[in-house]
Order: structure tokens, then sequence, then C-alpha cells
């Protein structure tokens, strides 16, 4: 069977991810304010935030917009394949599409990066006890042995 040739249906725009991770805002709020300041680009809710597709210039002001809502636990990356594009899209491949395992990681993450943005803007400045910590745990030396117990437990 020989592959069709691939002919891309969203020429000249642009794909971003909105996380969201906050606990006064929802993945909800978000799309209704998106689709309020959007005039023709796509945008699709998710569990984790939005995906927005358009023109370059008007998702970037979209995500603007919509980081002002909560700006210390919302997030923005860059999607490759548009909404639906039958590459990725799992209605073609069945099963979840192979990136949402590394949005799940991620978001696992971004709560702490949250907290750190808090931190730092609550404080007018910076902890200095959190980054004397930080800074002792930088420059301590891993042992040898511990290093050795470290790859004697990894798997083959």
């Amino acid at each position: 069977m020989a592959n069709k040739p691939y002919k891309p249906d969203y020429t000249g725009t642009i794909t971003k991810y909105v996380f969201i991770e906050s606990p006064d805002t929802t993945p909800q709020t978000l799309a209704i304010r998106a689709y309020e300041l959007s005039e023709g680009v796509m945008i699709k809710e998710t569990c984790f935030g939005l995906q927005i597709t358009g023109k370059p210039e008007e998702v970037n002001n979209i995500i603007i917009q919509l980081r002002n809502i909560d700006p210390t636990h919302i997030f923005v990356k860059d999607r490759a394949f548009p909404p639906g594009d039958p590459r990725r899209c799992r209605a073609n491949l069945g099963g979840a599409r192979p990136g949402y395992f590394g949005h799940e990681f991620e978001m696992r993450l971004i709560k702490y990066i949250s907290k750190g943005l808090l931190e730092s803007d609550s404080k007018k400045g910076y902890n200095k006890d959190i980054l004397s910590k930080l800074k002792k745990k930088s420059t301590d030396k891993l042992p040898a042995e511990k290093l050795q117990k470290i790859i004697e437990t990894q798997e083959p």
C-alpha cells in the first residue's frame, strides 16, 4: 500500500499548547476568554488547557492576554502539528497520542515552577534561605559509593 502524499491544511500557521495548573483558573475559563479574543483562530480545549492554531501574530497576542489571567500558573509551548493532523491524531492512530505522556510528566512539575514564581514575586526579591539551600546542594559532590549504587540499580 503506497503512502498518500501529505498536504498540509494549515500552512502559515503555528500551534501552541497553553497549560494551566491553577487552583483559581480552569481550562474552561481560559477557553472562554480565548474564544472572546479570537478572530478566526482555532482553539481546542483540552484537559490540561488549550491548543491554539492560527497565524503567529494572532496566536501570540491571544497567549499574552491569557497569561495575564494567571501569570504564574499558565505555561506555553510549541506544538509541531495542528489539531486533527492525520499524522498524529489519535483518531487515526488509536490510543493516546504519544506526546500526552510527556504532558502528564510536565504537568507534575509545573506546580513547583509556579510555586517558585510565586515565591520570587511575593518576596519582592529572593528568599535567601531557599537560595542558600539550593547553592549548598549544587556544590555537594555525589559520593562514589552512592553513584555505584545508583548504577547497579538501573535496569539494563
